[in-house]
């Protein structure tokens, strides 16, 4: 199945998941998971939650930011890429000067 993100509508969520600013996504949802393309503006986040029922991929396309991940924090640069395993939990933060576009992969489990 191609999923051509370059047709789709972009959504905006504003403080998704209790994160701060907006998350910008193109995303294809059904009831095995999530893919979507997506971007955060300096400032913005992602909030720390747990992957209750789900594992997620985070494959960073172009910026930096980082990642809040049981306790700890990684850096991450575009090439990079962060697994949430199912059970675990994590934040993804712009905390830098530029965008950060991830791609992300969230398969219910």
């Amino acid at each position: 199945m191609l999923i051509d993100f370059s047709a789709m509508e972009e959504t905006v969520i504003p403080g998704f998941l209790g994160g701060e600013g907006s998350l910008r996504a193109k995303m294809r949802v059904d009831e095995l998971g999530k893919i979507l393309r997506g971007g955060l503006e300096p400032g913005s986040s992602i909030g720390y939650h747990t992957h209750e029922t789900s594992s997620e991929i985070i494959y960073i396309l172009s910026g930096t930011g980082k990642v809040e991940y049981d306790g700890g924090v990684e850096t991450l640069k575009a090439g990079d890429c962060h697994y949430c395993p199912k059970g675990h939990s994590h934040a993804l933060v712009n905390d830098s000067d530029g965008p950060l576009e991830f791609f992300a992969v969230v398969p219910n489990q």
